[in-house]
């Protein structure tokens, strides 16, 4: 008999499960609409599209995860499975990176020849983007493929299995320094790309309120709103960071609530911030309501 506390978390899990796959599946489908009727797909639309086809198997992930620990199921430790995990949650913070990166190219406005180089070509750029991504992180899942049938035990059962023993004559310090180590090179990409972003559109604001002294500011909610967008974009991306490195770099049992509450926390970022996407993109927001009005109207 399940706790109550755990019937709790379990719903909220569902909840998040349907509402991340709801939303990362808006996007592919109106994307996807929008190539059928145009024959084509702009760089931002096919970067977003990748992103949201990596961010619905990664809420899979997590809600297996959730459902093998609060039920205490038999953990799986096939290999392929853990490889694809790792792959489908490095994949998603890189293409989430260089949307940032795209964003702050097209958006801020830096005196720098690199950064003037980068907005004149970043949209070519978007499809090599992605295909670099794709082929880092499965040279990456190829190093990390011979050490899954450890570090899976001790992700999993060294947390909140006090009485399983870890079948490991050493725990995976060197694997476990890596994947940190990886994740930080798109967190440290990232936070230069929305930082640049931040100072860009803060110094925009100023000049426009200097200009137009003593009256409203033309356009004054919708840098706010961008600036709202960018930050809450920030903290879900940088607390996602922060759990995730806890979780990989923690050498004790913990509890299996806070365990459940780290894997809320992470499956927060992806469906929370794609639906900041459909907000804040107007051809997005737009095509989803004549989506969502579509499927109304064939009910």
């Amino acid at each position: 008999m399940l706790e109550s506390h755990l019937i709790i978390y379990f719903l909220l899990a569902v909840i998040q499960f349907l509402f991340g796959t709801l939303t990362n599946g808006i996007i592919v489908v109106v994307n996807g609409i929008d190539l059928i009727k145009h024959r084509k797909m702009a760089p931002l639309d096919l970067l977003l599209s990748c992103l949201a086809v990596s961010r619905i198997f990664l809420q899979l992930f997590i809600f297996y995860i959730n459902v093998v620990v609060i039920f205490l199921m038999e953990i799986t430790t096939c290999s392929a499975n853990c490889v694809f995990l790792i792959f489908v949650n490095e994949l998603e913070l890189w293409l989430a990176t260089w949307l940032g990166v795209f964003y702050c190219a097209k958006v801020a406005s830096v005196p720098h020849p690199l950064f003037i180089w980068l907005k004149m070509r970043i949209s070519k750029l978007v499809p090599w983007m992605i295909l670099g991504s794709l082929v880092y992180v499965s040279m990456i899942c190829i190093f990390h493929s011979k050490y899954t049938g450890f570090m899976v035990p001790y992700f999993l059962r060294n947390f909140f299995f006090q009485n399983v023993t870890i079948q490991t004559e050493a725990k995976p310090g060197i694997q476990i320094f890596s994947f940190v180590a990886e994740l930080l090179v798109p967190l440290l990409i990232f936070l230069v790309a929305v930082l640049l972003l931040i100072f860009s559109l803060g110094r925009h604001s100023r000049q426009m309120r200097n200009t137009v002294a003593g009256s409203r500011v033309p356009g004054r909610g919708a840098y706010i709103s961008a600036l709202l967008s960018i930050l809450s974009f920030l903290i879900l991306y940088i607390s996602h960071y922060l759990i995730k490195t806890f979780l990989s770099s923690i050498k004790f049992h913990v509890k299996r609530s806070i365990f459940l509450f780290c894997i809320l926390v992470i499956g927060t970022y992806p469906s929370g911030h794609s639906l900041i996407l459909i907000l804040g993109n107007p051809k997005l927001k737009q095509n989803t309501k004549k989506f969502l009005c579509h499927s109304k109207c064939c009910q």
